[in-house]
């Protein structure tokens, strides 16, 4: 065991990051460890006790990803891919030997092997029946579609036998599609949610009005890798059905993939809405969000690179920014039996990097503040669905994606203290107005909710300020047109064109547009501004060709007040110049985009990407890597802006441009699509130029560092020939027990093909994140290097482990333990920035433990056939010496 531990951890690729908790034992202070790893990788709060109930991946019982309970306390789960099920679970605080009582439901009476009803992202018990959420296409094992079902027991034998289909939902089934349900707050009908896939299907009635668009003209570049290419506008939403699924009303929409949501005592709604990872370092790129989801709210999730500023007034903001991840389920915790801090705050959880937040929500104006904590922790932790139970504790379940699926109980075991709800009467002034204006988000509201909105479409609140203008839009726009184009006050002015611009036609473009040019721009507050050149682009992007005849008065009106000094201004105003074809956009905006900075607090987020590095297997080293060159978002922005721009360029400032794009391939590292988006804004700019200057400016630009399809930079070393496959090292092993006449320079090419070179050193040459690799094969044999390799993760002596840091204020810290002195850790996070050292006051630590980490993914060796694996293996065994034996050609036999 020692020779492999210590191979473990002296040979590891550049990968991301494999985490497994060595808990066995107390260390140093804080709560007693139980030994079973489980259990002990979980980070609670003090007085929080954790039970492991069940695995259902040791019994075959697939990754559970979604639970409720029924009328008589049973838990019901479902399999992503497959069956339900249903549990009788032991008491709170039940010897581990005590185990659920767990029954496969077999709907309908189908066949054992046939599911009946499964598959589902949501699940609901109510009204007597169960509501199943169904992510699926039709095969021989499961014939029903994605789609929202009932099921029934109609004759009392405590099965399900009825199955009705309330509704097909269209799109694409997965991971973005219809998800979770909830009880509406008067007890009589569902909330139901749905990702960005799913279409919006007919509604009943539609608190957000139906005249969506794309909205946006900032030069489109769908996502180069192909993701949600095809999904057009409003994205996620929000939707109230009656028990019977017959009313169908929308709520809200303009979701990523809001997995779930949840509301508070007085009915507020919140959903945790997802981010999409590879635009990471992208001035469109939106963190992972806490949303506060009002009548007719929009939160402006558009294809690719239009997502929506969160300043744009035609959308709202996040109530909290929480950063990197992938959010699952949502709760309150009201039901639970907890102190009242927890009792009333949202929970909400990060499969990715395995984290429940807790939410504090603080009512402020007309919707709310917040702050958060880490609640719960572990790594690897992939939480999926969860629930408040009859017995006021909280239960969790981790897998998706055919993980390994664990069930969990956390209670708190100690006195509680009294719990307040708070109730409508507590709400401020501006909640309530925000209530009384969306009670008029129906049609046919009567006379007196247009007095109502027009008052407020200048308040001060931005969320009573959007719900007076979505009143407005429910209204009959003949009632309200020439009101719109009069008005003299500039901000109700401004909110209510915006809304007719929802709903005009061409013919009112010059209307609209010459009454927003009554407004004295320079005398606007900044928000102002920002909404006055929105409420242009809607229009614009809604009736270019109305607009045709002013958009020289535009020009002028605009082209003073460019540049501003303010980078969101200036991003709306770069679209407009350009767009527009004024003659000094090219000129401005390339000057902008040499002097650009970032708003370091711009959508700044509660959690650190830096402080998530270590905490997930797949994601970890990617975002490391990242961090290390974040491409500058600002100059991203106006790069891409001009590559839509074919109009008003110098000889010299189309090479100064082209320049930038060539160094920031290759300066800066973002999220997976960032290479591709860059090579889009660069296609676009080159399609204006001359047909003789073509190929000047795109080996100018970085044209032959790109791979065809412009989503990758050319790695200029030799790539595996393949075909790879899983390795095994069952499988490789007889491959690796006689290495001669192998060869060296393909030897190593697959070294660095594979990412050693990144992270180790070979004679003299490579990375310093990891050991150096060349006296390897003098220390350790042939199978033991390709078993490490394979199964980096296994074991990993205590010099190379992680270490994570549990926090009396709550929270943990995960990293590297470069060093301690009497007062303070010292801890590493970015295996890419190892001198950048995190200082933990050890006074401030409740617990200090250990994981065993390899930075290394498994598979990285897949791509690699027979040939170049043996290729590699003689490489690393050799360390580099040409004059190895593996290297010799064998000797022909006599």
């Amino acid at each position: 065991m020692f020779l492999k531990s210590t191979l473990k951890n002296i040979f590891f690729f550049a990968g991301v990051l494999a985490i497994s908790f060595a808990c066995s034992k107390k260390e140093e202070t804080g709560r007693q460890l139980t030994g079973n790893p489980k259990i002990d990788k979980l980070k609670l709060p003090d007085g929080f006790v954790a039970e492991l109930l069940y695995s259902p991946g040791e019994n075959d019982q697939g990754s559970w990803v979604a639970m409720t309970f029924d009328d008589k306390g049973r838990m019901i789960t479902s399999d992503q891919y497959g069956f339900l099920y249903r549990l009788e679970l032991p008491p709170i605080g039940s010897d581990s030997t005590v185990k659920p009582k767990v029954e496969k439901l077999n709907v309908g009476n189908v066949a054992d092997t046939v599911v009946g009803m499964g598959y589902a992202q949501g699940l609901l018990y109510a009204f007597n029946s169960l509501y199943v959420m169904v992510n699926h296409n039709p095969n021989e094992k499961f014939s029903q579609p994605t789609g929202l079902y009932r099921i029934q027991d109609l004759d009392g034998d405590d099965q399900f036998e009825t199955v009705t289909q309330i509704r097909e939902l269209k799109g694409q089934q997965g991971e973005h599609g219809p998800h979770s349900m909830k009880v509406t707050p008067d007890g009589k009908g569902i909330y139901l949610i749905a990702g960005n896939h799913v279409d919006v299907p007919e509604m009943n009635s539609y608190r957000l009005p139906r005249v969506w668009n794309e909205d946006n003209l900032f030069p489109l570049i769908k996502d180069p890798r192909g993701h949600a290419n095809d999904r057009l506008a409003p994205g996620g939403w929000l939707a109230r059905i009656d028990p019977e699924g017959k009313n169908w009303e929308l709520i809200s929409a303009g979701y990523r993939n809001a997995f779930d949501f949840d509301y508070n005592e007085v009915g507020d709604i919140f959903a945790y809405d997802s981010d999409m990872e590879w635009d990471f370092g992208m001035p469109w790129y939106r963190p992972t969000r806490i949303t506060h989801l009002t009548s007719g709210s929009e939160y402006g999730w558009r294809t690719g690179n239009s997502k929506w500023s969160p300043n744009y007034p035609d959308n709202l903001p996040a109530t909290l920014n929480i950063g990197q991840g992938s959010p699952t389920n949502v709760m309150f915790g009201l039901k639970a039996n907890f102190p009242s801090k927890y009792k009333k705050a949202l929970f909400a959880f990060d499969w990715s990097f395995g984290i429940i937040y807790a939410i504090h929500l603080t009512p402020k104006g007309a919707s709310y503040d917040a702050t958060a904590e880490e609640f719960i922790s572990g790594s690897p932790l992939p939480l999926t669905d969860g629930t408040i139970g009859p017995d006021g504790a909280m239960y969790f379940a981790t897998g998706g994606r055919r993980l390994d699926s664990d069930l969990y109980r956390v209670y708190y075991k100690g006195d509680v203290d009294t719990y307040t709800p708070l109730q409508e009467a507590d709400l401020p002034e501006e909640a309530k107005l925000r209530r009384k204006l969306e009670q008029y988000h129906v049609a046919g509201a009567p006379t007196e909710a247009l007095e109502m909105a027009w008052e407020n479409l200048n308040h001060k609140d931005r969320f009573v300020q959007y719900a007076a203008r979505i009143v407005l839009e429910h209204q009959p726009v003949a009632s309200w047109k020439d009101k719109a184009i009069a008005e003299t006050d500039p901000t109700k002015k401004i909110h209510a064109v915006l809304a007719l611009a929802h709903h005009a036609t061409d013919a009112d473009a010059p209307a609209m547009l010459n009454s927003l040019m009554q407004v004295d721009y320079k005398g606007l507050s900044s928000k102002d501004k920002q909404d006055i050149l929105r409420t242009i682009e809607v229009i614009l992007y809604r009736y270019g060709k109305g607009a045709e005849s002013v958009k020289p008065q535009l020009i002028a009106y605009l082209d003073p007040n460019y540049p501003s000094n303010d980078n969101m201004l200036d991003r709306s105003l770069s679209i407009l110049m350009v767009h527009l074809d004024a003659p000094s956009a090219v000129e401005k905006t390339l000057a902008l985009l040499k002097t650009a900075k970032d708003d370091p607090n711009y959508q700044k987020t509660f959690t650190a990407s830096s402080d998530l590095v270590f905490r997930n297997p797949q994601y970890g080293m990617d975002i490391a890597n990242m961090l290390a060159n974040v491409p500058p978002a600002q100059a991203t922005f106006y790069a891409t802006v001009l590559g839509g721009a074919d109009k008003g360029w110098t000889v010299a400032q189309r090479e100064e441009y082209f320049k930038w794009i060539h160094h920031a391939l290759t300066a800066y590292k973002g999220g997976r699509s960032y290479v591709g988006f860059l090579d889009r804004a660069r296609k676009m700019a080159l399609a204006s130029v001359d047909k003789a200057d073509f190929e000047k400016y795109d080996e100018m630009s970085g044209g032959k560092l790109l791979t065809a399809s412009g989503n990758d930079i050319v790695n200029s070393g030799v790539q595996p020939e393949g075909p790879g496959r899983r390795w095994t090292v069952e499988e490789a092993a007889p491959l690796v027990e006689n290495l001669t006449g192998r060869d060296l320079v393909k030897g190593k090419a697959m070294y660095a093909a594979v990412l050693c070179q990144s992270c180790h050193t070979m004679q003299g040459e490579g990375g310093a994140i990891g050991p150096d690799l060349t006296q390897l094969g003098t220390r350790f044999s042939p199978k033991d290097i390709l078993a490490a390799t394979i199964n980096p993760s296994e074991t990993v002596s205590d010099q190379y482990q992680a270490t994570v840091l549990e926090l009396k204020g709550g929270g943990s810290i995960v990293g590297k333990l470069n060093d301690e002195d009497a007062q303070n850790y010292f801890i590493s996070q970015n295996p890419f920035a190892p001198n950048d050292i995190k200082t933990v006051p050890k006074n401030t630590v409740a617990l200090k433990k250990s994981a065993e980490v390899s930075i290394m993914m498994p598979g990285l060796i897949n791509r690699l056939n027979e040939e170049e694996l043996k290729d590699l293996m003689a490489y690393l065994i050799s360390g580099g010496h040409a004059d190895h034996a593996v290297y010799k050609q064998p000797t022909a036999q006599k």
